[in-house]
């Protein structure tokens, strides 16, 4: 009796565990499943949209999206590039006209060498430029104009700059100079025959005290060339700047000419013989691009919250069945760049075109605000293609490549840009008297760079002045040293850094085996896109139907053992 007793409680506790075994295992599947959905999600979200296609059978909107995107982009900007060819060209031919106008015995491609050294000479150049701006009209054979303020025309203007008291004697090594710069300007109105004396009857020059003479004035232009092309011309300022520069004190002048443009619409204008329907369609078609780029761009920030949310998933799995954090490699995969890429290209192209419609319809006349947004923005749109290569295993050996060795390619850049400053800081202060090259920090910057990639290597060391020989010996020993540093060590670090990447990277695709926590993760979902396993996962079904098919599984075994 005491065995039967002993037995039947037995029973009874194995029928009260029952329910808790049951709800345990219950648990168990449930879990189990949702970590098999979410290898699924994260599975999907990597795929190419060709295996999405074949996965879930959607079209893939997006690649050809981005395929019509990439043309007719590329037409706005090169019929945005003509246009604004033409507006460069007119800006240098204008300046081109100027120097010969204005600037006495003028030669092309001699403004280095464009100077005075004899005070008659300053005046004689001074006042060839105002008779030059008084007979304008006589002399230019373009449709250049003064400016007028109101029904008056704006004067040229002439300033001195010199310090305001100065008794200089380099005989008996004395001088007494007051720092203050005074500046001394009279207003010339165009006249047909000026003279300097009977303009500027009190305008004399101080030599010895002074700094710079500037001449400025406004001429107006209006671009003609635009009409043959079906677009409405501009109206120019020039504003002419001529510089006698003498703050050296060398005895020897220097003679600049520079032009600051002002593109304006024109006020009124009517253009006869030409149809405005070919603007109203590069304007639709600049809209065209514009709504394509906004779907772009919303479909391309849908799927970098997609997945955010995702990488949200996979950390909480990670933290909860796991029990790690996930590293910040794993978390940078769910970030798509090439995503991130296009959002940023759309927004340019989107602005550039915007500004493009503006300057179509005369509102506004940023050429070059607009060509930085539309290039800009090509540039990203063609750069993104390559992610489109990346779908083939042959061709994404490149992508990622630069991908991995990204961050040692950073950090070797810090450190040899260190070495690159230095050069470019004891260049510039000890062989920037002497040479050419160096005599800002922009050039000797340039000039170094040029000598790493092997160009323009000899006349460096050729044009040398060897006016110090302390000084001629130090350059020598300063080139030589850098040109052996950065190419045959540093540079060949670099291409060796870049070189190891490949090699692995060509390693790990050889041997399949997966690099990550996150890789190990999705390695073990087997599933292939055309399994139509992934089909459940629509619409957030997956646990559910995972669900009902485990329980119900569960449920025949259980009925077939009993």
């Amino acid at each position: 009796m005491p065995d039967m007793e002993d037995s039947s409680d037995l029973y009874d506790s194995y029928e009260s565990e029952a329910p808790a075994w049951a709800d345990h295992q219950a648990q168990h599947l449930e879990d189990l499943d949702t970590v098999e959905c979410l290898r699924r999600k994260i599975k999907y979200y990597f795929m190419n949209p060709c295996e999405k296609y074949h996965a879930r059978g959607r079209k893939p909107w997006k690649l050809i999206l981005q395929l019509v995107k990439i043309a007719i982009i590329t037409i706005q900007l090169v019929s945005f590039g003509l246009s604004n060819q033409m507006v460069v060209a007119f800006k240098e031919e204008n300046l081109m006209t100027f120097k010969h106008l204005f600037l006495k015995d003028y030669v092309d491609g001699g403004m280095d060498t464009y100077a005075v050294y004899r005070q008659t000479d300053v005046y004689d150049h001074i006042e060839y430029i105002l008779k030059q701006y008084g007979h304008l009209h006589n002399i230019t054979v373009g449709n250049h104009e003064y400016e007028k303020n109101g029904g008056v025309y704006t004067p040229l203007s002439v300033c001195q700059d010199f310090y305001r008291n100065g008794t200089i004697y380099p005989g008996n090594d004395t001088f007494e100079i007051d720092a203050h710069v005074e500046t001394e300007c009279f207003n010339v109105y165009p006249m047909y025959d000026p003279s300097l004396r009977e303009v500027l009857p009190g305008f004399e020059l101080h030599f010895k005290r002074m700094l710079s003479v500037k001449l400025t004035f406004v001429l107006k232009a209006i671009n003609l060339q635009t009409v043959r092309h079906r677009e409405l011309p501009d109206c120019y300022d020039f504003t002419v700047i001529i510089t006698f520069n003498n703050r050296a004190h060398s005895g020897r002048i220097k003679i600049d000419l520079e032009n600051d443009v002002d593109i304006n619409e024109c006020r009124d204008w009517k253009v006869s013989g030409a149809s405005a329907k070919s603007a109203i369609l590069t304007v639709l078609f600049d809209c065209l691009i514009i709504v394509t780029c906004i779907v772009s761009f919303t479909l391309c920030t849908r799927s970098v919250i997609n997945g955010t949310r995702l990488q949200f998933e996979y950390t909480h799995y990670c933290m909860k069945y796991c029990n790690k954090e996930v590293p910040w490699s794993d978390k940078l995969e769910f970030v798509n760049g090439w995503y991130i890429l296009i959002i940023v290209s759309d927004t340019m192209t989107i602005i550039g075109s915007i500004l493009k419609i503006d300057i179509q319809t005369k509102v506004l006349t940023s050429y070059d605000v607009c060509s930085i947004f539309l290039g800009t923005g090509t540039m990203l749109v063609w750069i993104g293609v390559i992610r489109y290569m990346g779908f083939f295993r042959k061709y994404n050996i490149l992508i990622l490549t630069l991908r991995a060795a990204f961050p040692n390619v950073i950090r070797f850049i810090c450190c040899a840009g260190i070495i690159y400053l230095s050069y470019c800081l004891c260049g510039w202060i000890v062989l920037g008297p002497y040479h050419e090259k160096f005599r800002t920090l922009n050039t000797v910057s340039e000039c170094l760079f040029s000598l790493i990639n092997g160009d323009d290597m000899y006349p460096t060391f050729k044009n040398m002045k060897q006016k110090s020989n302390l000084v001629w010996i130090f350059s020598r020993v300063y080139l030589y040293t850098f040109v052996s540093l950065f190419i045959y060590m540093i540079l060949s670090l670099f291409i060796t850094i870049i070189t190891d990447t490949y090699d692995t990277i060509k390693q790990q695709q050889q041997s399949g085996t997966p690099t990550s926590e996150l890789q190990k993760f999705l390695s073990v979902c087997k599933d292939l896109p055309n399994s139509g396993v992934y089909r459940l996962d629509e619409n957030n079904g997956c646990f559910l139907q995972c669900w009902i098919s485990r329980c119900r599984e569960h449920q025949e075994r259980l009925t077939s053992e009993a």
